[in-house]
């Protein structure tokens, strides 16, 4: 008897471990939380590139533009 409760107790236990449903939300809430990091650490790099980049679009474009 204590056997058989033993045995369904690990076959239950094999499946909760093989399950991967909510495996994907997991991923990318690790994904976010991760990048939302790194945009913390690095944001004034961040805003100094991005104003360099629109700097310079806008210098390119009143170049064509003239």
């Amino acid at each position: 008897m204590k056997e058989r409760k033993k045995e369904r107790h690990l076959k239950g236990m094999r499946e909760f471990l093989q399950e991967e449903e909510g495996m994907g939300t997991v991923e990318i809430i690790l994904i976010i939380v991760v990048l939302i990091g790194l945009v913390i650490i690095f944001k004034a790099q961040l805003r100094s590139l991005v104003e360099k980049v629109f700097e310079k679009i806008t210098s390119d474009s009143n170049t064509i533009m003239s």
